[in-house]
């Protein structure tokens, strides 16, 4: 999605991705096809960095081997990935130290916006730094500034990441006790996303309950990281996040469950298990899925 929206736009891309079907996909739309991390980085001006978690940063920029910026690389680095605050102050004094410069740049979306060039990036960097990255930015979607120091992106990162994970679990919640209370949760659905209970991710996550579909737009695996950063940071500043921390221990009975690799929406079958009631519904005129006979 990001660099497909990069090479619709007139960018000049040079890509790397483990998914050999993705690289393929952007080969056709005109970019060039890297081998290795290191051989994406070279001569480039600006490197995207789109991964999960501050390990997979760090070996994508640091490693000894393969590493992007550990031979000689004098470009700036644009981390969108969700990492604790004070890695990306450490990640950037390194990349500093050995040429380059770093853009803490965590991202928020999903794969939709990120093909429709409107993610919503959470930026810190150096002035003079931004402005070499601010085209490449502003062609993936809307950029708010935090300052000037690498991490506080992450930080606004992580306050974005608590309200979501805690919204995906309450509306779980919400829609397994209406399920429990005899409600139709489809109506449910409907009536909620009229009514001040609503929210972003209720209306974008309850129809994958509703549909008991578990492709993963985004994984239940993705909140326990997350949320560990939320609580990791809150401990550290002394402060208090109830309910996040509910919503971290509710991710990881889903976990628990084998549904790491799942939707995060299926977080609702820790509720469903717990309650005895599905949410899940068929749409009126469809008949249920049949169950599957076990051997």
């Amino acid at each position: 999605g990001m660099a497909s929206t990069l090479a619709s736009k007139g960018f000049k891309l040079k890509v790397f991705d483990m998914r050999a079907e993705a690289v393929e996909k952007l080969v056709k739309e005109g970019a060039e096809k890297a081998a290795t991390v290191r051989e994406c980085a070279d001569n480039v001006d600006v490197l995207v960095v789109a991964v999960v978690n501050d390990k997979q940063v760090s070996s994508v920029l640091f490693d000894e081997t393969t590493g992007a910026v550990s031979s000689g690389f004098q470009g700036t680095c644009v981390v969108c990935a969700t990492v604790p605050p004070a890695f990306a102050e450490e990640a950037a004094a390194k990349v500093a130290k050995l040429g380059g410069s770093y853009v803490d740049a965590p991202m928020s979306g999903g794969t939709i916006k990120a093909a429709a060039g409107q993610l919503t990036f959470m930026v810190s960097a150096e002035a003079a730094v931004l402005e070499r990255a601010k085209a490449t930015l502003d062609a993936m979607g809307k950029v708010y500034v935090l300052g000037s120091k690498p991490g506080q992106g992450s930080s606004m990162k992580m306050v974005n990441q608590l309200l979501a994970g805690v919204h995906i679990a309450t509306a779980a919640e919400a829609m397994a006790l209406g399920a429990k209370a005899g409600l139709d949760t489809r109506q449910v659905f409907e009536i909620i996303t009229s009514a001040a209970g609503n929210s972003w991710m209720f209306e974008n996550r309850v129809p994958h309950m509703l549909d008991d579909d578990p492709t993963p737009h985004s994984a239940v695996d993705i909140w326990p990281k997350d949320l560990g950063i939320v609580m990791d940071e809150s401990k550290r500043l002394g402060f208090p996040c109830p309910m996040a921390g509910q919503a971290m221990q509710q991710f990881l009975a889903a976990r628990g469950l084998g549904l790491g690799s799942k939707d995060d929406s299926f977080v609702v079958k820790v509720y469903e298990a717990l309650g005895g009631a599905k949410v899940a519904r068929p749409m009126e005129g469809e008949k249920p899925a049949k169950k599957q006979k076990r051997e």
